[in-house]
């Protein structure tokens, strides 16, 4: 009963408060529409699980918003200030409306009634944004800043006494001369137990990023540097990729979450699962815990070490999530430590000991590799623009080529250094067969430098190299190389 009371009060203390006249309109003048009112709740106008602007979001939301706080407090008070309150702010013109519901309302409005848009749970910024932006409603009203006594909110204002009728929450309890209606057009609500079954595999594959495990192929790499071609290896080794598959997805997952406002503004990442709507953010984040857990125990299976390696890229890629990506060059470099983790965590996982030289191939390979990604956001950016929640200008492209073909030729240099030494020659019968590759690998970089300066890669350039015939064609003839070396 209390809580009922409770429900009641703030349903009245949410009709509208501030009313736009629109002139002479009498549709848009509540005093002079003579048709029974219709009260909508905002939620209803808006694609479910889309459109929550930051400052309000979701309890799972806020909690990791919380995680993300502790962590960055650890990293120094330069963080703490640096991840600070979301300046995005909510833009209307970047949320998803229901087609289907302003059209209701629009011939609502043709019938001679006013239509107010309210709400109990959103701020009033929120609502008046809202309203606003749709430009069908008679007045607006929210939930106050600050909630007024209950002997000043008991009485409903003059132009609802005499009755209106409701869409919105079940759970708000209506006074006698009120009427509830189901907006024509939206089917009642699942099941909880089967929101889940409506979500499509293609949208979970989505989350998940199933496309982006291939780049998970380099932990394989110390198996075939080291020659350790039995099963129990490879067996443990495809063990480990699958670990840092799903532990990645759980990074995507996060990041996706807390990014989902800046996602939403961007022409390809707003068709993201949860920017869409597709997944709501709470199954995300049960998707997300699955897949950690699942990451690390397959991960402590392996080794205790392997999981400190695993527990170590994971901490890094959170942190790049949180506060590095938005720092330039450190972005580019923590990127390209992230792959160099997955090879050591390779080496770790079959017990053999890390190459230095591996090492210092895969740091600049990758470090290249991450460089041609920020050039290709750049350059798709119209001029004096600044790369979202990101420190670079669209001058900064030039330089970003220059350092991604200075990182790329560096890693041929080291590769050739390798074949000189006396640690390929403990382990090649043949080592001059290797200088072979050097060539291939240099054509292989100038082709990606080349192709993101003429545009034709669009986002990732290990995306592009894993969909790209050529490279394939590159890397078999490196491994085919390597083989005749033994």
């Amino acid at each position: 009963m209390g809580r009922g009371h409770r429900k009641t009060a703030r349903m009245r203390a949410s009709v509208p408060e501030r009313v736009e006249q629109g002139g002479g309109d009498a549709l848009r003048d509540p005093l002079r529409s003579k048709g029974r009112p219709l009260v909508v709740d905002v939620d209803e106008v808006m694609v479910r699980g889309s459109s929550v602007p930051a400052d309000i979001a979701s309890d799972s939301i806020r909690r990791l918003r919380a995680f993300a706080a502790a962590i960055t407090a650890s990293l120094g008070p330069q963080a703490r200030s640096t991840h600070g309150a979301d300046p995005s702010g909510f833009d209307p013109s970047r949320a998803q409306f229901d087609h289907d519901a302003v059209r209701f309302l629009l011939q609502v409005l043709g019938e001679g009634r006013p239509v107010y848009l309210c709400s109990e749970t959103h701020p009033e910024p929120f609502v008046s944004a809202v309203s606003q932006h749709l430009g069908v409603f008679t007045a607006w009203a929210a939930a106050p800043e600050r909630q007024l006594p209950a002997a000043r909110r008991k009485e409903l204002p003059p132009v609802l006494r005499q009755g209106f009728d409701y869409i919105g929450s079940a759970a708000v309890v209506l006074p006698d001369s009120a009427s509830r209606l189901a907006r024509p057009g939206r089917s009642e609500s699942p099941a909880p137990a089967q929101v889940g079954m409506r979500v499509s595999m293609r949208s979970w594959l989505k989350l998940f990023r199933v496309h982006q495990y291939a780049k998970n192929a380099v932990v394989l790499v110390p198996l075939l540097t080291a020659h350790k071609f039995a099963s129990g290896s490879a067996a443990t080794s495809l063990l480990a990729v699958i670990a840092f598959s799903l532990c990645a997805s759980g990074a995507y997952i996060l990041n996706d979450l807390l990014d989902v406002e800046a996602d939403r503004a961007h022409p390809t990442k707003r068709n993201r699962p949860i920017a869409s709507g597709a997944i709501p953010a709470s199954q995300a984040v049960g998707a997300m815990t699955l897949a950690l857990v699942a990451a690390f125990a397959i991960a402590m299976s392996i080794s205790i070490e392997f999981g400190g390696v695993l527990l170590g890229y994971f901490a890094l890629t959170t942190s790049y999530s949180f506060w590095l990506k938005r720092i330039a060059t450190v972005d580019v470099v923590v990127l390209a430590t992230l792959y160099t983790v997955r090879v050591i965590g390779g080496a770790v996982a079959i017990s053999v000991p890390m190459s230095e030289w591996l090492l210092a191939f895969s740091l600049f390979i990758f470090m290249s590799l991450a460089l041609v990604k920020r050039y290709i956001e750049l350059a798709s950016q119209p001029d004096g623009a600044v790369l979202a929640a990101r420190g670079y200008r669209v001058e900064d492209k030039s330089m970003i080529a220059i350092l991604a073909a200075a990182s790329g030729f560096n890693a041929v240099v080291i590769f050739t250094l390798y074949i000189s030494s006396d640690t390929v020659r403990a382990l090649y019968s043949h080592p001059q067969l290797l200088w072979v590759g050097c060539p291939i690998l240099m054509y292989w970089i100038g082709r990606v430098m080349l192709f993101a300066q003429r545009g034709l890669i669009d986002d990732d350039p290990v995306i592009f190299a894993l969909r790209d015939r050529v490279s394939w064609v590159a890397l078999g003839a490196i491994g085919a190389i390597m083989l005749a070396a033994i």
